[in-house]
């Protein structure tokens, strides 16, 4: 019942900056105790397969199979799993899995193979911890709103896609957990080629003095900023207080 009800206040705070700001609110549902990665062990399989051993917390330890684009030798995934345990080990999940997809966004050419190689794994490993590790996703309202924005209709279709498929935005919000205020991404700044023609205004909101998730607007460019960055701050501070109480 009381997750219910934290859901049902995400949402609400949602509806309201929609509503307020007439573009799209979105908020993250309150993210879970973090996860620390101990150790990761990679073993190979058959058939482009890898045993993904992973030692999180004090000793809880997960198995898992990834999918692979291609065969990798025993030595490659001793690679891979010594780099990841000497860079990340004491790390959480998610940080982990945002300073990969940020440095897997940075020019990948400058990158060698082995590293690509352990970035690529690594991702596909942590993914489906990290979300469980963090928010269960997030609370979006109002798309429809942008429909009245002067953006052009490929452009709103890759943001439509973007929603429905939460990655690259929920990815965006992880980045802002850490964030102690409003944070502005105009056009390319958010480092997302969907958002390029969009503007987003996050702020993080707190329960018992601790951060748990983030909520925020995306709308044109030249939104009126000036009245946006209030809105989503008294909203994120309302949202903490109401969650506090419950």
């Amino acid at each position: 019942m009381r997750g219910s009800f934290a859901q049902r206040l995400v949402e609400l705070a949602s509806g309201l900056l929609a509503e307020i700001s007439s573009m799209a609110g979105v908020v993250t549902l309150p993210r879970k105790e973090q996860v620390l990665l101990r150790q990761v062990e990679f073993l190979p399989l058959t058939a482009n397969r890898v045993l993904v051993i992973l030692v999180i917390n004090e000793r809880d330890v997960q198995n898992r199979v990834i999918h692979t684009d291609r065969e990798y030798s025993e030595s490659e995934l001793v690679q891979a799993a010594n780099y990841l345990n000497r860079e990340f080990a004491g790390a959480s999940l998610m940080s982990i899995r945002t300073a990969l997809v940020e440095s897997m966004q940075r020019d990948k050419a400058s990158v060698d193979q082995m590293m690509q190689m352990t970035l690529d794994m690594a991702s596909k490993a942590f993914e489906v911890e990290a979300d469980r590790a963090g928010s269960d996703g997030y609370i979006v309202t109002g798309e429809t709103n942008l429909l009245n924005t002067p953006n052009d209709a490929e452009a709103m279709r890759r943001l439509f896609d973007a929603f429905a498929r939460k990655r690259d935005i929920l990815h965006l919000l992880d980045r802002c957990l850490d964030s102690d205020g409003i944070q502005l991404f105009i056009g390319d700044e958010s480092g997302y080629e969907v958002l390029g023609d969009y503007s987003v205004v996050t702020a993080p909101y707190r329960v018992n003095g601790i951060v748990a998730g983030v909520l925020g607007v995306i709308g044109p460019t030249r939104m009126a900023y000036q009245r946006v960055i209030p809105i989503v701050d008294v909203t994120a501070r309302v949202l903490g207080a109401a969650l506090d109480h419950t």
